[in-house]
């Protein structure tokens, strides 16, 4: 059994969909997930991950974890997920883990606790992802239109497909314990670029607005903490050439190119429309 939390989310709900097409026994966990957003066979678990007491139940017959950044409690929840048996955890966390530890010290403390847990364990940074563009959904929806600052200072955007597939792997194949991969996508890209990526998914002109760094902080602030947001703009108005660089670890796990943003926007393009 592979417990996978965040089981609703933009890389949890590829993931338990690729673990099921193989066959693998999996639990989905989610603080509101219901039967609906599972594939069959799959069993879903309504629990936090700030409470780890409700995750008894994802427990029974696990030997896998998939683990999100989230809570403030990994020790206690990794030590509840060894003594019923997981053998096995997979952390997804931030590349600003390595670049910037000082705005990412949540991040960085889970990936101290698994690599203290005493299970095999590998670590997934992540840059960026193309699903951030989301938010850019419902004012090119309305308007036609994207706002965003840093107008052309480009990152490698990683498709949050490709970060599901490396997890599958790694979930499910020897060879990776103790190692930590960057997940990236397979060039740098800029925010003007990436808004005329969906403007060419759309078939319509989409008008980028460049916003000032002020207008994207108050913008940030409102769902992110204040730690991260200074983290977030720093990486996206003055990434370090580290953060620029395109990793091989997408193709290197799965024997492929990462996706594009390109090709993320155009399978994608729904909530634009």
């Amino acid at each position: 059994m592979i417990v996978v939390t965040g089981g609703t989310g933009n890389v949890g709900r590829a993931l338990v969909a690729r673990l099921a097409e193989t066959g693998a026994a999996v639990t989905a966990v989610a603080r509101h997930i219901t039967a609906a957003d599972v594939p069959p066979g799959v069993r879903g678990l309504a629990a936090d991950l700030g409470r780890p007491d409700e995750l008894a139940p994802a427990w029974e017959g696990a030997t896998a974890l998939f683990l999100l950044v989230a809570g403030d409690d990994p020790e206690g929840l990794l030590k509840r997920a060894a003594a019923a048996g997981v053998r096995k955890v997979v952390l997804l966390s931030s590349q600003g883990v390595g670049t910037r530890p000082e705005s990412y010290a949540h991040a960085a403390r889970f990936e101290a606790a698994v690599a203290g847990s005493g299970l095999a364990f590998t670590v997934l940074r992540s840059g960026g992802m193309a699903s951030n563009a989301l938010a850019w959904a419902e004012p090119v929806r309305r308007h036609r239109t994207v706002a965003a600052p840093f107008a052309d200072v480009a990152l490698p955007f990683v498709d949050p497909d490709d970060v599901a597939a490396v997890a599958a792997a790694v979930l499910r194949e020897d060879g990776h314990d103790g190692l930590t991969y960057t997940l990236t996508g397979p060039e740098a890209t800029t925010p003007r670029r990436r808004a005329a990526d969906l403007a060419r998914a759309l078939g319509e002109p989409v008008t980028f607005l460049e916003q000032s760094r002020e207008e994207a902080r108050e913008r940030m602030a409102a769902f992110m903490p204040d730690a991260v947001v200074e983290g977030t703009l720093a990486i996206l108005g003055a990434p370090t050439a580290e953060e620029q660089a395109v990793s091989p670890d997408v193709e290197r796990i799965l024997g492929r190119p990462a996706a594009s943003f390109a090709h993320w926007a155009a399978r994608n393009i729904a909530p634009f429309r």
